[in-house]
This record gives C-alpha cells, structure tokens and sequence, in this order.
C-alpha cells in the first residue's frame, strides 16, 4: 500500500520511460485522471484510455518518443507538492517550469490546470508536479 497516489503515478509514467516501454498501466482515481488529460493537452504522451474494469479501475497512457531520436517527449516529471509538505502558492508566485518551456499542474478551487492557465484565471492553489 502506498500513501501518496500521485507519486505513485509520476514514479511509474517515470520508470515506464526509462524502460522505453510505449504503454503504462496506472490505478485510477479522478485526480490522476485529470492529470493524464492535461499531459495529453500538452503534448506529452501520445493517447490514454479509461478503463471501468475492476471496482477502482485504471487508465492506459501511451507514451510519446522522437520517431528518429526515441527520445521521450517527457524529460522529467518532479512532484512538487507532498502530503507531508504541501506547496502552495497564489497567482502571482506561481513557477515557471524552464521559464515558460515546461508546464507546472495546479489544484485550484476551479480545479486542475496549468500555471499559465490558472495565472490566466488570476487563481493560485497547490502546485502538484513540474512536467518538461
């Protein structure tokens, strides 16, 4: 049993790169959900699927490499929020990730979004992970 699902998340999209492995595998829950969907909005995996299987469930994603480099798409993928110390910041002290290159994900009270999206909505909240 672990105790931070998100970290569980980031660590296996994470080894499942280092593998060079096209397809991961991850338990599901809403907010892993709605991370997977900002990764593929942004370009950094290839597709995901959800799938109702079991009583939890799980998502497909399907990784994104260079066709001649397979390099992937996702160079590092940094939580930055912890249950043990939770990170938060307001509009206008959001990170910029390789200042504007990389996307940083953040709860807000209008929920999950980029940091450009939620410097464009004027909210703060809990910076989540840094993606580039």
């Amino acid at each position: 049993m672990y105790s931070d699902p998100i970290s569980d998340y980031l660590t296996r999209v994470r080894n499942a790169i280092m593998a060079r492995k096209k397809v991961v595998e991850i338990p599901a829950s809403n907010i892993k959900k709605d991370i997977t969907k900002i990764l593929m909005d942004k370009g950094y995996i290839l597709n995901y699927k959800f799938e109702d299987d079991s009583v939890q469930g799980s998502i497909k994603i399907a990784l994104k490499y260079h066709p001649v480099t397979k390099m992937p798409a996702i160079k590092k993928l940094q939580r930055a929020s912890s249950p043990g110390l939770r990170y938060y910041r307001g509009a206008k002290e959001l990170p910029r990730v390789l200042n504007g290159l990389g996307i940083s994900i953040v709860s807000t009270s209008k929920g999950l979004m980029t940091d450009k999206e939620a410097r464009a909505n004027n909210v703060g909240g809990e910076v989540i992970c840094y993606v580039y």
